[in-house]
């Protein structure tokens, strides 16, 4: 069917009711829905009067205007050019178009948002215009940007609840302080703020800002900052201060003035104005780390960018993190000072070193790396009744106080049995065995018990022990040779009761300047790898170490350690002294 510009030509006689005098622009003028007809330069030919109520503006007014110029504007209101209005195209193709979401100016001022679809007016095979039906959506997309607006926010409050549960994680796999402040900022900058700093209260009444992380990482010229905490009281509005003496969180913007403007009353505050004109700050959110009740210190966020101030969602939030933060940092200063007595006890409880004649021993005890607990790793070397000289290198199972007192039972029975037994070391095993249950607490254990047999002075050397499940010593020899003892194994301290047979010992001659490795496992567990990969890395790393100083070798074996390992380490070495 072909469009006809209205009033362009006169009804075929067949067509009665068609061929009344004004039926179609009767027809126009009752429709309910707005159209406005345009030439092809897009000047606007007429309008019916659904088009005048919707556009708020007289037909009179409109006919002979470019319609883009008078109508079409973007969503600010600003004017629009003319090649992206895809409705004055639309001629020039002679094609039907549609738009939706474009905004037209109403005669009052005000935008209304329309859906429009628009037909080629043609005569004789020539494109002569376009007709152009348009209606009112602007509710509609309202609506669609309340939805967008809702969207939005709900993806906004998953990002925050997101990052809330990752720092709640990723702080619970720590028990250090400074590791979970170094982590703490990874996660907040750039994520939340632009800077973050944090002040923590000690013992001693004071604060220390212990940390400040920027958008390149952590900024120690910004840290270390030591003041005593002011008196109690109002004179201070430091938001630090009043957050650490029990106030509320605090959110400023660049329009509270009068605060920011006002002179800090103590040493901290001029540290914290200090840090927020450093930064640059035009918003900052200060919030308490812990609760009111125990109060750890101050965690202070800060954003750059005026266009993106903090707003009171942020600062429930912050508040959130602030609590659970305060609580990591409890925990760990209260594992810190557990760890610090399970170590000295420890330490304390590794006798010192007999040095008989010519023989040479030298032991290390390196507790779990950071955020392990203590475990129940031990050595001990001591001289019997008749003068031999014994070797003791043992694990208790366990990683925590009652491993380490475990390991202080077995030392204390373990040198009163052997004390004045003159036979072999897997007979004195077996009555630990035996005693283990009833007078100690240690369910389970292994270790090696040697005995270095030859004049202390002049030799020869012979070793002999027994091995309770616990992994081989190493002996190194003059030429580069490196030889695992794995003779003389038995079951563990603890296992089931066997044959009643008494425990395998082996013999192993000691040459003149060789060196005997005991050690626990720790040393040889490399993070997802086998015992075999261990036990390679460790013969290499021994043999490259031969020749260096006993102390040398021992502290290089534990600076070589591959990274990950979350056991302690005993070692015990013997160097027998070269011909």
């Amino acid at each position: 069917m072909q469009n006809t510009v209205p009033g362009a030509g006169a009804e075929e006689p067949s067509r009665p009711a068609a061929a009344a005098p004004g039926f179609w622009r009767q027809v126009v003028e009752q429709l309910s829905t707005a159209l406005m007809v345009i030439d092809r330069a897009g000047r606007i030919l007429a309008v019916n009067p659904a088009a005048e109520r919707l556009l708020g503006r007289a037909a009179a007014a409109m006919r002979g205007k470019d319609a883009h110029e008078l109508l079409h504007r973007d969503t600010d209101g600003g004017a629009l050019l003319r090649e992206q209005c895809p409705l004055l195209h639309a001629p020039a193709a002679g094609a039907t178009a549609r738009g939706e979401g474009d905004n037209y100016l109403r005669g009052d001022g005000r935008l209304v948002t329309i859906s429009w679809s628009a037909s080629p007016l043609t005569i004789d095979g020539s494109c002569r215009g376009m007709a152009v039906l348009f209606t009112d959506i602007t509710g509609d997309h309202s609506a669609g940007r309340e939805r967008a607006a809702y969207t939005s926010a709900l993806e906004d409050l998953t990002e925050r609840l997101t990052l809330v549960a990752e720092i709640t994680d990723v702080l619970g796999q720590t028990l250090e302080t400074d590791d979970a402040l170094a982590r703490l900022g990874r996660l907040l900058v750039p994520r939340l703020a632009d800077w973050a700093a944090v002040d923590l209260r000690t013992g001693s009444g004071e604060v220390h800002r212990v940390a400040v992380t920027g958008p390149v990482g952590r900024e120690a010229g910004l840290e270390g900052g030591r003041e005593r905490l002011p008196e109690m009281g109002t004179a201070d509005r430091s938001p630090v201060v009043q957050v650490l003496t029990g106030g509320d969180p605090v959110l400023q913007n660049e329009r509270d003035e009068a605060e920011t403007a006002a002179p800090p009353v103590s040493p901290l505050a001029a540290v914290h104005s200090h840090f927020l004109r450093t930064v640059h700050a035009t918003s900052a959110i200060t919030v308490p780390l812990g609760s009111k009740q125990q109060i750890t210190g101050a965690l202070t966020l800060v954003r750059t960018d005026p266009a993106h101030p903090f707003d009171a969602e942020d600062l429930g939030v912050v508040s959130d993190i602030g609590r659970r933060v305060g609580l990591v940092i409890d925990n760990a200063r209260r594992f810190g000072r557990q760890r610090a007595v399970a170590e000295a006890m420890q330490h304390n409880l590794l006798a010192p070193l007999p040095q008989p004649g010519r023989l040479r021993l030298a032991a290390r005890y390196q507790p779990a790396p950071a955020g392990s607990q203590v475990g129940g790793d031990w050595y001990d070397a001591f001289e019997l009744k008749d003068g031999t000289l014994m070797l003791v290198i043992g694990d208790v199972v366990g990683h925590d106080l009652t491993a380490a007192a475990g390991m202080a039972q077995l030392h204390g029975i373990l040198r009163a049995l052997a004390w004045d037994h003159t036979g072999l070391p897997g007979a004195v095993v077996d009555r630990l065995d035996d005693a283990m249950p009833a007078i100690t607490t240690v369910p389970m254990a292994t270790l090696v018990l040697a005995r270095v047999e030859g004049h202390p002075h002049a030799g020869p050397w012979t070793l002999r022990w027994t091995s309770a499940g616990h992994p081989p010593p190493l002996l190194l020899t003059p030429g580069g040779h490196a030889q695992y003892l794995e003779a003389g194994q038995g079951l563990v301290l603890g296992a089931p009761v066997g044959t009643g047979e008494g425990r395998p010992n082996a013999t192993q001659p000691l040459p003149q300047g060789s060196t005997l490795l005991l050690y626990t496992d720790g040393l040889i567990e490399i993070p997802g790898s086998d015992l075999g990969t261990g036990l390679d890395r460790l013969r290499r790393h021994a043999l490259a170490l031969a020749h260096a100083p006993l102390d040398t070798l021992c502290d290089q074996l534990l600076a070589r350690m591959p990274p990950g390992s979350t056991d302690d380490v005993a070692l015990l070495a013997l160097r027998l002294p070269a011909p």
